[in-house]
Formats: C-alpha cells, sequence, structure tokens
C-alpha cells in the first residue's frame, strides 16, 4: 500500500492548478427505465474536453471557468445538449430517450463513433444483450457465452458447449463474474447452455487478457457481466416460451425514482415431457435460474445494491443415479459519491459452487462431493483528477475455502477416507491510471500487487518426489500459514490516434492466478476438480505482449481492427499418465508443471450502420506446452490449439416486422491424442499412444440462418416470435471419436465418429407488458 500511496502522491504533485478550473459531474440514465448507462459520452460541443460515464453511470468533467453547451450522447438515444455557466462545481444529471423511430440506423455497438480509436483498450470485447436476440443459437436459447465465442480470439470449446478458451488459455483461466461475484462453473446441461438468462443482464464486457489492473486472478480473460438494476418508473413483465425452456422477468421500483427491483427466472422442462414416456418417466433432467437484484438511493450521493444468482442443474434415472450441481452468489454495495471527483464502491461478495453424484446399485452406493466458498471483500476508488487523469485504486481480501472430491458411502465394500476443506486468503491491492497525455497520445498504466496464503487445516500437508511419491508431510493449525506467494502484475496500454479514424496501440500485462482447475473433459465439467495454490502447486503467471491496428471507415460505418499477441506462460499444470484426480488424498502428486506459449492473428471487419449489419472474425494462432515428462519433454500442442477460426455474422432488417439472420463458423480441429497401436493381454485389447495431443479432430463448420417477426409493439405490450434453424445443411461435426476392434476382422481398428446435432429447428415466442 506504500508504494500506491507513494504513486498518487508523485502523481497529484505533477499536476499544474495554474487556471482556475470548475466540474460538472452527474449521473446518467435511461429515461425509459431510470437505468444508468454505462459509457455515455459527455463531452464540449466544440470536441475540446469530454469524459465517459463509470459502470454506475457517473461522469466527472472539469474545465476552465466559462462558458460551454455540453453534449451528452449515446449510441441508440438521442443527444442531450444543455448551455451551462461554469463559475462553480456544478451536480447535473440526466436522462437520455431511446431512439426507436431509428430503423434505417440499425447500430450494433454500444459506444461513441471513434471510441474504439482513442482510447487504449486493446483485447477488449462488448456485448449489449439486445445486440443477439437476432442471432440464431441451438434451440433458440439467447446466450451471451456463445455470442462471446464468435468474435476473434475466443474459441468454443466444442458442438454446443458453452466453454471457451481465449488467446491460448485453459478453459479455467477465464474469470467470469457476476455483479462481482466469481462463478465458478458457467454452464447448464454438461456445457450447451451458458448459466446467464440474458433478459437480466444489462452489459458483458471480455477483456482478453489485457485487462486493467482492478482485475486479477486468471491468465486469459475476465468476462464481466452486469445485471440490469430494474425499472424505476413503471412495472413490466417480460418474458418467452421455447422448445426447450421458458423465461420470466418482473420488474418495478420499490420508490419511484429513488429504488427498483428485478427478479428473472428461468428453467427448462425437458423432463415433464419424459414423465409422459414410458421408458424415460423416471428420468429427471432440468435445470434452473434465478436472478435477483434491488437497489435504492439512500440519498443523493449514496446508493445501494443487492443482488443474487441461484443457478441448478439435477440429471439422475430413479435412484440408481444422480448427478447435480450449482452455483450461488450474492453481493451487496454502497456506492458514494464522496465529492464530483471522487467516487467509491463498497462490496461484500460471496460466491460458491457445488456438485454431487450419486451412484446406486444393490448393495453398493456411493457419493463423490464437492464444494468451494468465497468471501470476499472490496474497497473501490475512482478519482476523476482532471481530463488527463483518472484514477482507479482499491484492495480487496478473499477467503477460500474447497472441499476437493469427497468420497462418502454406507457401503462395507468402499473405503472412505474423509479430505479435509482447504483454506487459503487472498490479497490484492492495485492502482491504475488513464492518462491523455496529448490529444493524439493516451496511455493507461498500473500495476496489482497480490499475496496468496495457504492455511492451516490440522490435517497433513504432503511433500513429493519428482515421481509423484509422497517425500514428506507435516501438520498447520487452523489459520496458520504454511506459505504464502507473493506477485506483482504491471499492466500497461498505449494508444496512438495518428488521425481521426486511425491508431496504432501497443500493451502489455502480467497476470497471476491461484485457482487450478483439473479435468478431462474438454470443457467444463460439473465433476472438474478445483485447487488453489498450495505448498506443492505454485500460481500460474502469464505474460502478454500485443500490438494492433485499428481504423474506422465511412463516418464508423465500417471498423476494421488487426491484433497480434504472445503470450509466455509459467506453472501450467497437466497429469501424469494414468492420474486418478477423483477424491484422492495424495491428487497433488498426481501433477506436473511446465511451461506454455501462445501466439496469434486477430481480424474482425464490423458494419455497423444501415439495414444490413454485423461482422467477420478470423483467428490465426497456436498454442503450445512443455513438461518434462510429457512428450519426451518436447513442445506438444495443447488440447485447446487450433489453428484457423473463422465467423461470419449478418443480420438484416427486412421492415419493422421482419428480420433475417445468419451464422457461419469454421474451425480446425482440437488436437487430441489417438491410439498409434495395440497390444492384447489376457484376451483383452488396449491401445498404445506415444506424442501428447499430434492428431487433430475433423474440422469443424456449419450455417444457422433465423426470423425474427415483431407481431406487435404498443405502449402497453410488445410480442414477437423467433424461428431458427441450427446447422442448415446437417453436417455431421464429430463430438467425439472412439476406436474398436473390427467385428468382421479384430486386426483391424475402425474409429466410430458420434455427431450431436443435425438440422434443430427451434421457435420462442417473446413478450412484455409494459
Amino acid at each position: 500500500m506504500k508504494i500506491i500511496f507513494s504513486f498518487l502522491l508523485a502523481l497529484t504533485a505533477s499536476i499544474s492548478f495554474a487556471q482556475q478550473k470548475y466540474t460538472i459531474s452527474g449521473k446518467i440514465k435511461d429515461f425509459k427505465n431510470g437505468e444508468e448507462i454505462i459509457g455515455a459520452s459527455v463531452k464540449t460541443s466544440d470536441n475540446q474536453f469530454g469524459a465517459v460515464t463509470n459502470e454506475y453511470g457517473f461522469y466527472s468533467l472539469t474545465l476552465p471557468e466559462g462558458n460551454y453547451t455540453i453534449v451528452i450522447s449515446y449510441f441508440g438515444y438521442e443527444e442531450i445538449r444543455f448551455d451551462v455557466v461554469l463559475n462553480q462545481n456544478i451536480s447535473k444529471d440526466a436522462q437520455l430517450r431511446d431512439e426507436s423511430n431509428q430503423l434505417e440506423e440499425v447500430v450494433v455497438k454500444s459506444t461513441k463513433t471513434n471510441d474504439n480509436i482513442k482510447n487504449t483498450e486493446m483485447g477488449v470485447e462488448r456485448i449489449n444483450p439486445k445486440e443477439i436476440e437476432r442471432i440464431p443459437v441451438l434451440l433458440g436459447e439467447k446466450d451471451i457465452v456463445k455470442t462471446m465465442q464468435l468474435l476473434p480470439g475466443v474459441k468454443s470449446a466444442g458442438e454446443g458447449s458453452s466453454g471457451f478458451y481465449v488467446r491460448g488459455g485453459a478453459a479455467d483461466q477465464n474469470l467470469i463474474l457476476l455483479d462481482e461475484a466469481v462463478v465458478y462453473n458457467a454452464s447448464h446441461l454438461l456445457g450447451f447452455f451458458s448459466t446467464f438468462n440474458s433478459d437480466a443482464i444489462k452489459d458483458v464486457t471480455l477483456f482478453k487478457g489485457n485487462q486493467p489492473s482492478n482485475y486479477g486472478g486468471r491468465l486469459a480473460s475476465v468476462m464481466d457481466i452486469k445485471m440490469k438494476d430494474g425499472n424505476n418508473k413503471r412495472f413490466n413483465v417480460g418474458g418467452g416460451i421455447g422448445l426447450i425452456a421458458s423465461r420470466l422477468s418482473v420488474e418495478g421500483p420499490i420508490v419511484k425514482e429513488k429504488g427498483s427491483f428485478l427478479i428473472s427466472g428461468r428453467r427448462t422442462y425437458a423432463d415433464l415431457f419424459l414423465k409422459a414416456t414410458k421408458d424415460y418417466k423416471k428420468t429427471t433432467l432440468y435445470f434452473y435460474d434465478l436472478n435477483l437484484k434491488a437497489n435504492y438511493n439512500i440519498s443523493k450521493k449514496d446508493r445501494i445494491y443487492l443482488s443474487g444468482y441461484f443457478g441448478r442443474d439435477v440429471l439422475g434415472f430413479d435412484n440408481l443415479f444422480g448427478l447435480n450441481w450449482g452455483n450461488a452468489t450474492g453481493t451487496l454495495r454502497w456506492n458514494r459519491i464522496i465529492s464530483d471527483k471522487l467516487f467509491s464502491n463498497t462490496s461484500v461478495v460471496y460466491s460458491s459452487y457445488d456438485y454431487s453424484f450419486k451412484i446406486s446399485a444393490n448393495d453398493l452406493s456411493f457419493k463423490i462431493l464437492s464444494k468451494i466458498n468465497d468471501i470476499n471483500l472490496k474497497q473501490d476508488f475512482q478519482w476523476f483528477i482532471n481530463n488527463n487523469h483518472k484514477l482507479k485504486f482499491g484492495v480487496n481480501a478473499v477467503h477460500h475455502q474447497v472441499l476437493p472430491g469427497q468420497l462418502e458411502s454406507e457401503s462395507d465394500l468402499i473405503q472412505v477416507k474423509k479430505l479435509p476443506k482447504s483454506p487459503s486468503l487472498e490479497l490484492a491491492a492495485y492502482v491504475t491510471n488513464d492518462h491523455q497525455i496529448t490529444k493524439k497520445l493516451s496511455a493507461t498504466y498500473g500495476v496489482r500487487f497480490t499475496t496468496l496464503s495457504v492455511l492451516g487445516n490440522g490435517s497433513n500437508f504432503y511433500t513429493y518426489n519428482s515421481s509423484g511419491a509422497v517425500a514428506g508431510s507435516r501438520t498447520y493449525n487452523n489459520w496458520q500459514f504454511a506459505k504464502t506467494y507473493f506477485n506483482v502484475e504491471p499492466r500497461a496500454a498505449l494508444s496512438f490516434a495518428y488521425n481521426e479514424t486511425s491508431s496504432i496501440k501497443a500493451a502489455y500485462a502480467r497476470n497471476v492466478q491461484n485457482m487450478h482447475t483439473l479435468s478431462n473433459s474438454t470443457s467444463a465439467s460439473p465433476t472438474d476438480v478445483i485447487l488453489f495454490s498450495s505448498i506443492n502447486i505454485k500460481p500460474e503467471v502469464a505474460d502478454q505482449v500485443s500490438l494492433g491496428w485499428f481504423k474506422n471507415f465511412k463516418d464508423g460505418a465500417y471498423e476494421l481492427n488487426v491484433e497480434t499477441y504472445y503470450k509466455s506462460m509459467l506453472n501450467q499444470i497437466d497429469y501424469r499418465n494414468g492420474a486418478d484426480i477423483s477424491s484422492n488424498e495424495y491428487l497433488e502428486g498426481q501433477l506436473l508443471y511446465g511451461i506454455g506459449r501462445a501466439y496469434g492473428l486477430e481480424l474482425i471487419f464490423r458494419k455497423k450502420q444501415g439495414k444490413l449489419t454485423g461482422w467477420v472474425s478470423y483467428t490465426l494462432s497456436k498454442t503450445e506446452r512443455k513438461i518434462d515428462q510429457i512428450n519426451n519433454g518436447n513442445w506438444y500442442n495443447a488440447k485447446q490449439d487450433r489453428t484457423h477460426d473463422l465467423s461470419v455474422v449478418a443480420m438484416y432488417e427486412i421492415n419493422k416486422k421482419l428480420s433475417l439472420s445468419a451464422l457461419f463458423v469454421f474451425y480446425t480441429g482440437n488436437a487430441v491424442t489417438f491410439p498409434t497401436g495395440k497390444y492384447v493381454v489376457n484376451g483383452q485389447t488396449h491401445f498404445s499412444y506415444t506424442e501428447r495431443n499430434a492428431d487433430r479432430m475433423p474440422n469443424y463448420h456449419r450455417l444457422d440462418i433465423g426470423l425474427t417477426w415483431y407481431t406487435k409493439n404498443t405502449a402497453k405490450f410488445e410480442s414477437s416470435w423467433n424461428f431458427s434453424i441450427y446447422n442448415v445443411y446437417g453436417r455431421q461435426n464429430a463430438y467425439t471419436i472412439t476406436f474398436r476392434e473390427n467385428k468382421d476382422n479384430p486386426n483391424q481398428t475402425e474409429a466410430v465418429r458420434t455427431a450431436l446435432f443435425r438440422f434443430v429447428p427451434s421457435v420462442t415466442y417473446n413478450f412484455k407488458f409494459k
């Protein structure tokens, strides 16, 4: 903390106050529902001075004394202009009206014109949930995570999966936040749907490794998802009815224009149809989501928020088999406008994830369960020093507690050993500065300090030799510090706008990760084992450098971004051959450690205005790992290595009632290890393997189409129908490939391809009572 305060003092000492200046500040909201608008532009009419609202709609603009015309704008909203005589500090809130009559100009990006040129952001993608309503998806369920997979540098983990890889990172190297709370498993139905109900989501931002220093904890990316606050002016009821799930949302004022609430739920009902069948009436198969949020203005400067998410999947057959998993989060926040230049946010955050897996057969039954609980205390400040410096700084402390796969059984045939919970304490402090150096040159730089302390739990802590055998042990009492890791994470980004529509950007970031997921699947699985850094497992570290060129055409109607990156990674984790990760007291002895590297080229071309909108994105990349005891110590392909990845998204407004959409994706198959030979032992055939991940799954491609019909839109009610077909030309993309002996000729081995989805039609009815 001393380093941070020294930095602040040095910065403020360098700022000159030769001319008398005053500040205009306030909040920008949506006129229709009272929601704060993130990223709205507040500037003087001569474009000499400007500011952007933060994640709570707050802005602060400091100007020399004088007369000004202030312009407030945001894409999709009517612009506001007002005159101000600035001879003292002024508080000015504003509300923007939706441009509902704007049909010819369909804007698909919620940022101001040329903002992508002038700011320092690299590797950042944003999605407004309204933008994805027309994009065709599997079974008609709008999914922000799957939409993100259509952007450069973000790769789907596989057919229908909500898991994703970012710039060569593994699936567990993505930090997913919902109103500041960590969501550890963001998938439903074994990955076919994500946990996020788009009806409850206001804003989504993805940082692809170049996140500012107020974020930390993962190597590859941060997906920051913010829930809607709820309409504080009038009650609304809306929802949708689809083939597999239905949604319902209720929102309205607690006290008009002072507080509001939101309740949004979603549930599948496949199990209800299964109960009507003879063969599957004892089958259980469903998931649900429940999003809750409330907020209230205590005073003009103070506002509190309380939000929560509860989701669970349940799969089972009679009493023979059962699998259920779920997330629960809770966030209590207090916003305070300390002054016209200083904004504070204090948060208490709770995150929980658990799963249980149960099998019963005759007299044999057992259950495997795992849990993780986090309690996080955060204090964040934003200091709008002047128009050239905006400072963010803060601290947070997280207590983690993990039960990594506990085996339970009442049967005498199964030996049960109770595993202790593994606690740890993670502390962080950060500072970051947005610095407008000149009109053309801007920078963002900062640093994050993190510590992870492994805490005792009254049980043995083991160390292991190079072969994975136990080398020694020691007992640490509760809250006794067994080991502490300290890391410094510098971050910096630079942007040079050499003209009004073009810029060159460069960035460097170091990220540290103390959470590690052990999985045998290609995407997030409910039975993944989650561990934190320990006396054996060191924090993972990644250093990423990137360079980009950004260009806008025809007054921002078209946008082209080109980025390259190189990432080196330390302390990467893989398994020993034949590793057992389920309920294993000596699990850490089954792990191997090494290094990794990833590099690539990303391109995206967007058309943002007109009746036809959409984008084309392409990624060329390579991802490798090197671990001494794997592949003879040579570099080998990581399972998420994928050479080519192409997405084409198009949306066309036919008229006020009808719109068409289409989506095409192509990508190289994931790296896999296929058998290279076989041998027979006691009459049983076994396959042999050599080089790790030296083979490829077949290339993947498909075309989806959709039609949206807006049937009604009045002052009191609106409705629409969405029709779509997933995989129009019926491509049988490989989900798995297994190997077996040919029944007619045992000397021959045949590969068996399993495909999941062909010609999947869907229809969804959406409605809203205003």
